[in-house]
């Protein structure tokens, strides 16, 4: 326990950003529409020239937001139940939604910490879940 705070998780996903890269060439808007939020893909999209990276380091967020939550893709979760979104500061946090909401509830956890670091070939995120004592 760190200043009242315990951790209840923490998750690591690395991700090849060609795989990503592959997914948007081979199914395009259907793709960015089930996996990502608007606010991500919006995000995302305004540095066309790291846009693929910057997918893969949500799409490693997103797996690594669930290893905390101990579920993976089961029990009707969707990719858009993990959402990330940058602070005013730049700083990424998670914000969940549906499925997702209901479990980190039951699991106490009401903050994250998420680092997301990416570069041409991989992008690679690390989520930890905590709870307020």
């Amino acid at each position: 326990m760190v200043d009242g705070m315990q951790i209840v998780g923490h998750g690591i996903d690395l991700v090849d950003t060609a795989r990503v890269e592959k997914m948007l060439q081979s199914h395009g808007q259907r793709f960015l529409g089930r996996c990502f939020t608007e606010e991500e893909r919006r995000y995302c999209e305004a540095n066309r020239a790291r846009m693929v990276e910057h997918l893969a380091g949500r799409f490693a967020a997103k797996e690594a937001i669930l290893k905390v939550l101990g579920t993976g893709w089961s029990g009707g979760i969707a990719w858009t139940d993990a959402e990330v979104v940058r602070e005013p500061t730049g700083r990424p946090t998670v914000r969940l939604h549906g499925e997702a909401a209901r479990v980190a509830r039951g699991l106490g956890i009401d903050a994250w910490w998420l680092s997301l670091s990416h570069i041409r070939t991989h992008a690679v995120a690390s989520a930890i879940g905590v709870a307020s004592g």
